[in-house]
């Protein structure tokens, strides 16, 4: 990937609706040539999809919580995973190091939903425990450049 390949990546993420001709006019190539860099981004993984960003809020998920997880024994990531694509109001989980095992993005609808989806993981055959955070509001949310 070369430093045109970023700038286009770069327009990506602030619109992945801009077209080709737009974005080759910031980066200097024509609408064809952003295009065939763009599908070789796609083509080699590089680019992994196109998506929109929408306010949790606005889809009725505005309670967000960070959950630390704690298992009994040793669990396999793969256990876990699937543990928490079981569980719709995982948005994000990651095994960690130090003493919990996961950490666990939750978004639910209301507080007692994000309780009854606790509940869920914390019901499941390997886990010990659970310590939640209740996100009170985002102070910096950054892309990744």
């Amino acid at each position: 990937m070369d430093a045109t390949d970023q700038r286009i990546i770069e327009q990506l993420r602030e619109n992945a609706r801009a077209g080709y001709a737009d974005i080759g006019d910031i980066v200097g190539l024509s609408a064809s040539a952003v295009k065939r860099r763009v599908d070789r981004l796609v083509q080699t993984g590089a680019i992994r999809g196109f998506t929109v960003n929408i306010d949790p809020a606005a889809e009725g998920v505005g309670v967000e919580a960070y959950v630390e997880l704690y298992c009994r024994g040793t669990v396999s990531p793969d256990d876990l995973r699937t543990l928490l694509n079981a569980v719709p109001e995982v948005v994000y989980a990651g095994t960690v190091s130090g003493q919990a095992d996961a950490i666990v993005h939750m978004r639910a609808a209301s507080i007692p939903a994000l309780e009854a989806a606790l509940e869920r993981v914390r019901n499941a055959p390997n886990v010990d425990h659970t310590r939640s955070s209740i996100m009170l509001s985002r102070l910096v949310h950054r892309r990744i450049l």
